[in-house]
């Protein structure tokens, strides 16, 4: 398995190389000797030890046996698979079906008081109209050759804007102009989808801010990615999801959606761009 590109992903590897290498040295044994003793190449020992490769479950009770640390081996196992979880291809995910990859982070939604999204694909999903739900959901759905219970995830989906009238979540959202005119759907559902913005700009918990095509920008436009609290960041790849959750790389998330949040406009100048949108459909 290769690196994922997520410096938390590559740390949380890191940090079990680097216990199963402490395990190996209070052992006494050498790692040519556990190498043997595992029926492995010894290059093996040298790529979990490094973090290059993840140890699957079976590697891990195999390495505490032979050092004599079994005690190590929950805790171990526990760490790795948070490990694995931090960058997960979407082909993985899926493979349950769509509407379950719609489920997988339900608990956490529910959760989070603050929500900040910056969308530079598609329309942020608590405001996203069933309709502009299923486009997306197909096109994805269709690249990845996922599958086709799309009617059961838009249900699952549409289920979790009931977030935005409930409790006391707030979401502070930022859309590229270009997501306006990005014709994902046809043109009766993208009207329909660009109301209902108008529509969100008036919920006291929300905030939507657009960032116009051409502002001298500050930073650059990048992956589309949401923060829940200041407890974790999700960033939604090509071909994968990742999941950050080092406290510094949260840090940096928050700092660029600051950045981007300046250079938004709101109010009524954010209307004006949507009315735009809308227009340019007829």
């Amino acid at each position: 398995m290769s690196t994922p590109p997520s410096s938390s992903a590559q740390q949380a590897r890191q940090t079990i190389g680097r216990r199963l290498r402490d395990i190996l040295r209070d052992s006494g044994i050498t790692a040519r000797a556990l190498a043997s003793a595992a029926g492995w190449d010894e290059s093996k020992c040298s790529r979990l030890t490094h973090g290059r490769t993840l140890p699957s479950d079976d590697d891990i009770r195999i390495w505490c046996r032979i050092c004599n640390a079994e005690s190590e081996i929950p805790d171990l196992i526990a760490a790795t698979r948070d490990a694995d979880s931090m960058y997960v291809e979407w082909r993985r995910l899926q493979r349950s079906g769509m509407k379950r990859l719609q489920e997988t982070r339900v608990a956490l939604y529910e959760e989070t008081r603050l929500f900040r999204f910056y969308c530079s694909q598609f329309m942020p999903w608590p405001l996203q109209t069933p309709g502009y739900m299923r486009a997306v959901l197909s096109a994805f759905a269709d690249f990845h050759d996922a599958p086709r219970d799309i009617d059961e995830a838009v249900a699952s989906r549409a289920a979790r804007s009931r977030l935005l009238y409930e409790g006391d979540h707030r979401f502070a959202m930022l859309i590229e102009e270009s997501v306006l005119h990005d014709r994902i759907a046809d043109d009766d559902v993208m009207a329909g989808q660009l109301g209902q913005l108008l529509e969100g700009m008036s919920l006291p918990s929300i905030s939507l801010g657009i960032i116009p095509s051409g502002t001298r920008r500050k930073l650059w436009t990048m992956e589309t990615f949401s923060i829940y609290d200041n407890k974790r960041v999700f960033v939604e790849l090509l071909s994968a999801g990742v999941t950050v959750t080092q406290p510094r790389e949260i840090a940096l998330y928050i700092k660029g959606f600051g950045e981007l949040a300046g250079q938004a406009v709101y109010g009524g100048k954010a209307r004006a761009l949507i009315t735009a949108a809308i227009d340019a459909l007829n």
